[in-house]
Order: C-alpha cells, then structure tokens, then sequence
C-alpha cells in the first residue's frame, strides 16, 4: 500500500505536509479519535481524506453546506477518486441506487449534511456500509454555545449505534475552549488527541477604519486591488444594493446570498473564481470551503454577529500566504444598525412559550396531544395574525428548535419568485392603471431591489396585507402578469412546515427551556459586545486581541494591523540612538544573531533590522557564517 507522503505528491502534488498534517494523518491511521483546530486554509480536510484513503471502506463525511460539500467532492473526482453526496435533489430511486454505488462501486467517499441522518432509511442505508472513519466537518455546529449552532449535529450520535468501533475526527477553524470542549462532549469523541494550532496569520493586515461615507471609500479600496475581493455584508437586500453600487462604478461584481437558488449560487460562485467578475458581495452564507487562495481584500461593511464569524471570513484572504488585507469599515448607523438587529434577536423565554403557544392554538393542537403529522407554516402571515415581529418570531422558532420542541423547515429555496421582464412602455402603463394589477408592480418595484435582474423570492402574505387584499387575489394577479409575459412567476411549490417534537405542555416547556434561552441570549450579547469591544480598543494591537479571544498570547504587536501602523507613525525609529545601543552590546559581547540583540536591547526585531543594514553598509557590524553581528575592528 501506497505511504501517506506517496499518495500526498500522487494526488495533491504537494511533496511535503504542513504542521501538524501528518501527526494527526497518523493518529487517524491509529484508529484513534481525533479532534483538529487549525485556521482556515490550513488544510484540515486533507486530514480524513488522505487517512481514508489508506483504508478499507469509505469515509463518510457530515457537513453542514450543499456548497461546501459539493466543492469537496467535485476537488477529489478532479484527482480521480470516487466521492458523492446525497442531497435534497435525490429522490428515493436515486438514493437506492448511490447506495448501491457506495456498497459496490469502490467509492470511497459519502458527503451528506447532518439533517440527513434524521431518516430512518438513511441510518439503515449507513449501517449497511463498511466504514473506515467519520469526519464532522465544521463541528463548532455542534454546540449550542457556538455561532454557527446547527441541531441535526446532535444527532450524528445516533452513528455510535451503527458503528459503535468507527474512529471519528472532528475539524474546525474557530472555537473558543468551552466551544471545543463541547464539541469533544457531544461527539464522545474517546480519549481523542487534540490538535490546535496558532490562529497567527503574518501575511494578514487587519485595518478597522470608521469612515463616514463607507461606499466612497469601499470604491476606493476596491479600486486599488487587481486580485479578487470578498465584500460581506448584513442582509441579502444589501448584497443586490452594494452589487448594482459597484457596477454602476465599472467594477464587475457578483453576489451570494443563503435566499438564492442553488443555480444562481452555482452561477455566482463560478463568475467569481474564474475571475470573471473581481468582486463577490456577499451575506456570511457564504465561506464555508471556498478554497479560492488568491484573494487579496476582505472588506465587511457591517458588524459580523461574533469574532468567530470574523475570524473565519477574514481567513479567507492570502491562502497563498502571499500578503493580504482585511478591512472592516463602519459608522454610527452601522453600529446602531447591529445593535438594534441584536436586541431584536434576544428574544425572552415568555415570548418563546407565546409563540409556541399560538402555534399549537393555530394548527388545533389539543393540551397533551402529540401529531406525527407536517404541519404548513408561513411565518409572514403567522406573524401579521398575532401582531408578532417577523424577526422576533424566527428567533423563537431558532430556540424552540435548538430546544427539541418543533422542527420547523426553513428551506427559502421553495419561496415564491418573481422577476420583472417587461422593460418598456407598456410597463409604465400598467403601473399606472388603478387595479390590483398595477398597485402590485409598484409594490414590486418598490420592495425588491434586483427584480429586474434575475428570479427574487416574494411573500404572497406579505405583499397581500400591503395591498389590504386577500392573498388569493394577489396570486391570480401575479399568475395573469405572468401570463401577459410581464413578469416571471414561479408559484411556490411547497409550503415551509412545523412538526410537533413534544406533546403539547405549555408551562412545562417553558420551564424546561427557560434557562437555556436566558444562557444563548447571554453568550448571544458577549459576543457582539467582543466585536464591539474589537473596534473600540484601538490602541491594542488588533491582532492581539483576536488571539486572545481564542485562548492564544501575542507576545509582539503584529505591526501590520492599523494600531501598530499608527502607533508607528507616532514613534518614528531613531537609527542612530538604536545603532549606538547596538555597538555597545556588540562590544560587551560575544557575536549575537537578531533574536539575542532583540532580547538584549528589548526590542521588536522589526524595529531592530533596518539599523543593522546601515551599520552593515557602514562596515561598522558584519555577519559570520551562524548569521551572527559582530563589531568590525
């Protein structure tokens, strides 16, 4: 059988591994449990492919991305292994028949998200499997305590029964220690060894800059940079708004958003890695396993949830190890902006049990009664007939949720869409007419950016109650307008749904759940008021107080961030007072190399290298053949 090192060169043409790649590639060989911490880019799914690769059977891989996984098989079928993924697309003929493939066909790779393992008939299908390793991928998902909180990952304990003896490795780019140390709980990941890694990126500049007119200056930043650029923003609207702002300016740009149909994000992804369009705009849906190594510019124009979110997306320039620069650009209103979008989100547990209340009053749910049944839900119109924020009841719903009381399926892809294709007169004139007809194009042009542009997801509901009309109406005038080759319509297909997980107990299940609700929305608040913590503390190397937040000492300023930038400006380097310095150590010395003159003189090494190049061209120092300085008599 082919050595680690052998298949690394013969399928990713790499001829050596990066730190600590092949330690943890030989505890997975060693049939250990394994839990990896490395930033992102460092190479961690490297980590299981190769290990299954020199094993018997087949790795199956739980992710929580259609787009991560779908990157990560098509990259392994490019180096001519076999790998597929199950996803919502596959019906029950289909999944019988990858099954089959994976039983017979020597693939060795099987990508499905953790919602995928709730099925019975996919446990069964599994349990049929010979496994050689299970990799969680993105595992901070897995706890509640987490950003990224994900409850089907709770779930992936049910593989313990299935294959009780099968080694697990569990990856992330960013956990806190009580992150991971829940991660290590909730997968009962055995005496695992533990692999971490520095979160120091040298070749990364951070700048967090206020500015007052943040789009002037985002022109400028982009401007100035050839390579592609990532641009993050609060909301799906501003993706469109900041997509049609820069090309409006002559920058090709292309956005991503989690409401977009899986082709318009295949679409989207594709124009920005070939470097068809430089700029991608972008919600945090997007990230998790692009590998695009030359991105240059990270630029947020809004306040990322937590420094975890931050961290991972600001990861995502210089893979190359070439330099690169993360801005995060704000203001007043931004900052406003995210707190009020905050308060909104901390929800109370006596909202949480109304909400849950009304739900159960709404489908006829009976005190005591527990339905296997799937009940249609829209969250707009639920929450236009109990006078309840739509924000505020989504956030309820996230906790009943995480809590194990309903599941509710969010799945925006089967949202109503409507794109306007008549551009002319004719468009004018129908808006103009006093009918449902043309109330409702203005609407439309009013509340959509983009429309235009391509299919944009609607709400009937909602777009009824603005209208004071019934929602039937408004469907039977967008089906006309469609007919009449005006817009294109695409009626919703499947309703977004609730099931009951618990019998209905009012009281109980506000008991139960009470203190978990006031605990999230505590850790909820602690990590914005670390991001805002991050922008206020600008005389704390920026770099610094990331690696803290994670349990990590920067011992030096990193000097590239915009602290340490002006914090230099403000001490300009006296050459002459340090090169006296440097003579008299050197005189009271043996010869002493960069790091010992560091010490000795306490100071950055940084500070210290363009003085000995001028008392090396001065022919006052030279070097040995050990690289150390010494006095030229």
């Amino acid at each position: 059988m082919s050595t680690a090192l052998e298949l690394l060169k013969k399928h990713w043409h790499f001829s050596s591994f990066r730190e600590p790649q092949e330690s943890i590639i030989n505890a997975v060989l060693d049939k250990k449990d394994v839990f990896v911490l490395l930033p992102t880019g460092a190479g961690k799914s490297l980590c299981y492919q190769l290990p299954a690769l020199m094993s018997d059977g087949v790795c199956l891989v739980i992710s929580p991305l259609i787009a991560l996984m779908e990157d990560q098989v098509k990259n392994l079928e490019a180096k001519n292994i076999k790998a597929l993924m199950l996803s919502s697309r596959l019906n029950h003929h289909e999944t019988v028949i990858a099954f089959d493939n994976l039983l017979y066909g020597d693939y060795k790779f099987l990508y499905l998200s953790p919602e995928k393992l709730e099925s019975a008939f996919i446990q069964e299908k599994i349990g049929q499997l010979q496994l050689n390793l299970i990799a969680i991928d993105e595992a901070h998902c897995i706890s509640q305590w987490g950003h990224d909180f994900r409850p089907a990952y709770l779930k992936i304990s049910a593989l313990d029964e299935l294959h009780p003896n099968i080694p697990k490795i569990a990856l992330t780019a960013t956990a806190t220690e009580a992150v991971s140390k829940d991660i290590i709980e909730n997968l009962s990941l055995r005496n695992c060894e533990i692999y971490k890694s520095s979160y120091i990126r040298d070749n990364l500049h951070i700048r967090i800059q206020k500015k007052e007119n943040v789009r002037k200056h985002l022109l400028k930043l982009v401007r100035a940079v050839e390579k592609p650029v990532i641009i993050y923003v609060g909301t799906r609207k501003s993706t469109l708004e900041y997509q049609r702002f820069l090309m409006h300016n002559g920058i090709k740009a292309t956005s991503y958003h989690g409401g977009m149909s899986h082709e318009q994000k295949s679409e989207s992804l594709r124009l920005w890695k070939d470097e068809l369009c430089k700029v991608m705009i972008a919600t945090n849906a997007f990230g998790m396993g692009i590998d695009k190594s030359n991105v240059r510019m990270i630029i947020h124009v809004h306040l990322p949830g937590s420094l975890e979110n931050f961290m991972q997306e600001i990861g995502r320039a210089g893979r190359d190890g070439k330099s690169a620069v993360s801005y995060l650009l704000y203001n007043d209103h931004i900052i406003y902006e995210a707190n009020q979008m905050m308060q909104h989100s901390l929800v109370s547990p006596e909202f949480c049990k109304n909400v849950y209340t009304k739900l159960n009053e709404a489908n006829l749910i009976a005190f005591g009664e527990l339905t296997e049944k799937l009940y249609s839900f829209d969250l707009q119109e639920f929450a236009l007939r109990y006078l309840f924020k739509q924000s505020e009841v989504y956030h309820a719903l996230s906790h009943l949720q995480q809590e194990g009381i309903v599941y509710y399926d969010q799945n925006t892809s089967r949202s109503s869409k409507v794109r306007i294709i008549e551009k002319n007169a004719l468009l004018f004139q129908l808006q103009s007419a006093r009918n449902i007809q043309g109330m409702l194009l203005q609407l439309l042009l009013r509340s959509y950016g983009g429309i235009h542009d391509h299919l944009t997801n609607i709400n009937e509901t909602l777009l009824a109650a603005k209208l004071n009309e019934n929602k039937q109406s408004v469907i039977n005038a967008l089906i006309q307008l469609n007919a009449d080759k005006v817009i294109q319509y695409k009626k919703s297909s499947h309703a977004m749904s609730i099931r009951f997980l618990v019998p209905r107990e009012d009281n109980f299940v506000f008991q139960s759940i009470k203190k978990d609700i006031v605990q999230r929305n505590k850790v909820k608040n602690d990590k914005f008021k670390a991001v805002i913590d991050l922008i206020n503390r600008d005389q704390v190397c920026r770099q610094a107080q990331l690696l803290l937040y994670f349990g990590e000492n920067l011992e030096i300023p990193c000097g590239k961030c915009d602290v340490c930038e002006q914090k230099s400006k403000q001490n300009p380097i006296d050459h002459q007072l340090i090169a006296d310095r440097v003579i008299s150590l050197l005189r009271d010395s043996d010869p002493l190399d960069l790091s010992e003159i560091s010490t000795g003189l306490e100071l950055e090494e940084k500070r210290l290298v363009k003085t000995l190049e001028l008392l090396v061209e001065k022919r006052s120092i030279d070097l040995n053949l050990q690289n150390q300085f010494y006095i030229i008599e």
